[in-house]
């Protein structure tokens, strides 16, 4: 059966991504047009790109997409991505040059790595938990159906690749949690590596597999010295690979801008920036934007953040938010020995999930950047963690609780529509739809898995919805 599921929940994905490459216009994704153009500039050039002033215009990339990248306005001078490290832009290069570069194929070669995503985040899952086999199930089906995720995968945009180095060393970390092995750990430091190469994303995880490895070693009793040196095949070919980039940024940038971000900061003048947002809009009007758009993007916002759906879904979005993490503060409190969370692997799920929030609040206190998608690189624990709380629904008095409080809930939402002459349907047919799944779900126990792919199946027609409807109404 599980092998059923997967090869549903990956069938469904490609759907969904050829449906938003093809139906998304042109250059209508997040910074699209300004990684398109690294591509092309190895593809005709030869050599890497070096980030200059010049390379970023606030005006002229405010006119370009209010106008919906119009023909006569081209894409040209939008090169502010040629700080970015090379090994996602060097892979795509043979693809333009085989088409011509045509976008599609691009587009399709981004949509194919988040197709391997979700294999590395089933393995990663089954690896770390072989106790709780449906929780890789679970979160494939997030990674495959969560609308943003899909619209992003399916764009040229180096996070593709990003994220696929991430889960593959979740992979690897599972596997030196179960059992260190030498030449395993060398392929883990390869594939850090990698990632030194690919986006600064990365670069928390080799945190999370350096206390990884240090966390096994002392679990078998390890003196000092063997933890250290269980980290140099990890750090070894690591280093080495990120030290070639490092070197060619310190002679290009000087010292000691290592990661180009230096440059970035002084080349991309006019775009806005926290301290000058606040002082023009205040501190409540940013906070509020803040937590709007960091939801409201993190689930499905399209475009450059202009294409905002109906209140409706994110109604739908914030109540399974709020049920996955009541669910999972609910396990944690319920199981405080039997759950494999409290331990190293929940520890490791934690950090992971802290250095990317933290980069991501680190970054807003300088530039003005609420987008959800910067929180993707956690995707894993964000996942697990919403699984985890919507099954804990599905179990004993749980269901029954939840059950209860949706049919109470029901019950006011009608009374409020008859007085006011205006029953909210979607609400009530929300909470009516959950309190009926949970109440399948804790009585017949064997219908879990088809209750779990009949909401597979609910997914994946809202995303087809927002990709052959809904975004391609936004722009023609």
């Amino acid at each position: 059966m599980t092998r059923a599921f997967m090869l549903l929940i990956l069938c469904g994905y490609l759907i969904l991504a050829w449906g938003f490459a093809t139906r998304t216009p042109p250059w209508q994704a997040p910074d699209e047009p300004a990684h398109y153009n690294y591509i092309r500039f190895i593809a005709t050039t030869g050599r890497l790109p070096v980030l200059q002033p010049g390379d970023y215009d606030q005006a002229y990339l405010s006119e370009i997409v209010s106008r919906g990248f119009p023909p006569e306005l081209p894409i040209d001078p939008l090169r502010y991505e040629f700080h970015q490290p090379p090994l996602y832009y060097l892979l795509m290069t043979p693809l333009f040059l085989l088409f011509g570069g045509a976008l599609l194929p691009l587009r399709l070669f981004s949509a194919a790595l988040g197709a391997l995503q979700i294999l590395l985040a089933f393995a990663a899952v089954r690896r770390l938990f072989p106790e709780q086999p449906a929780w890789g199930i679970g979160v494939t089906a997030v990674f495959a159906f969560l609308p943003q995720h899909v619209a992003m995968a399916s764009s040229v945009n180096n996070d593709a690749l990003a994220e696929t180095l991430i889960l593959g060393l979740w992979v690897w970390i599972a596997h030196e949690l179960h059992r260190h092995q030498p030449r395993q750990a060398w392929i883990g430091g390869l594939l850090l590596g990698a990632g030194f190469l690919t986006k600064t994303t990365v670069y928390p995880m080799a945190l999370v597999a350096l206390v990884a490895v240090l966390a096994r070693a002392a679990a078998e009793g390890q003196p000092w010295p063997e933890r250290l040196r269980r980290l140099f095949p990890w750090l070894l070919p690591a280093l080495a690979i990120g030290a070639l980039w490092w070197i060619r940024n310190g002679v290009v940038y000087g010292w000691p801008d290592l990661l180009g971000l230096q440059q970035h900061d002084r080349v991309v003048v006019g775009q806005p920036r926290t301290a000058e947002w606040i002082a023009r809009y205040g501190w409540m009007a940013t906070l509020d934007r803040f937590w709007t758009f960091t939801f409201q993007s993190f689930w499905g916002q399209f475009g450059w953040m202009g294409v905002v759906l109906e209140a409706r879904w994110y109604l739908l979005f914030a109540w399974l938010t709020v049920l996955g993490f009541l669910g999972l503060a609910l396990h944690l409190g319920r199981q405080r020995q039997g759950s494999p969370l409290w331990g190293i692997r929940g520890i490791l799920l934690l950090l992971a999930l802290g250095l990317t929030v933290g980069t991501y609040l680190w970054y807003n206190l300088s530039f003005v950047q609420h987008q959800g998608r910067y929180l993707f690189p956690a995707l894993l624990p964000i996942a697990l963690g919403l699984v985890i709380g919507w099954s804990t629904w599905a179990q004993g008095s749980a269901a029954k609780s939840l059950g209860i409080a949706c049919g109470l809930g029901v019950i006011v939402l009608g009374i409020a529509g008859v007085i006011h002459g205006d029953l909210p349907w979607f609400p009530v047919g929300l909470l009516t739809g959950t309190g009926l799944m949970v109440w399948l779900s804790a009585r017949f126990p064997a219908l879990r898995p088809y209750l779990g792919l009949a909401l597979c199946f609910g997914a994946f027609a809202l995303d087809l919805h927002l990709a052959l409807h809904v975004i391609p109404s936004a722009f023609y």
